[in-house]
């Protein structure tokens, strides 16, 4: 998987953005023009094959064509913990899922989510914890929704 290179994504369809968090996965997905990314759910991690089934039941029902997952590098740039789990992650869902898939930095998807929810929509603690995940899975897609159309002068 290779990152940030999404010419390995197919030239149309709807595109899955994922932020792999330690308890909650962020999935957001594409319209099928690629203007816009839209917060979907956010799955209550468990196992990693009902985590993997859940995603694939999100993917066949929406059509999907490719997927976007967010890769939390360290501010400086460098790989966590947290990077290697996400790639293990990656590694293990391609076995179940042939779709092709991209990394996207998001070193600050849910810093700038959150700041929003704060500042913009005033909204409780408890309530932001609801929604953060897909949000920053929202913030990520869109951010290689941007990069897409950018590349091909749209």
């Amino acid at each position: 998987m290779a990152e940030h290179d999404l010419s390995l994504l197919p030239q149309r369809g709807k595109l899955l953005g994922l932020d792999l968090g330690t308890r909650t996965i962020g999935v957001a997905l594409s319209d099928a023009m690629r203007y816009s990314a839209t917060p979907l759910e956010t799955i209550r991690r468990s196992k990693f094959t009902a985590d993997a089934e859940a995603l694939l039941l999100i993917i066949r029902t929406h059509e999907v064509t490719g997927l976007v997952i967010g890769l939390p590098l360290n501010m400086d740039g460098s790989e966590g913990p947290r990077v290697q789990s996400t790639r293990a992650f990656a590694r293990n869902f391609a076995l179940k899922c042939p779709l092709p898939a991209v990394f996207w930095d998001e070193r600050l998807s849910t810093s700038a989510v959150t700041r929003m929810m704060i500042d913009e929509a005033d909204m409780r603690r408890d309530r932001r914890a609801e929604v953060v995940d897909k949000l920053a899975a929202s913030y990520i897609l869109q951010g290689a929704l941007d990069r897409l159309r950018h590349a091909h002068g749209g």
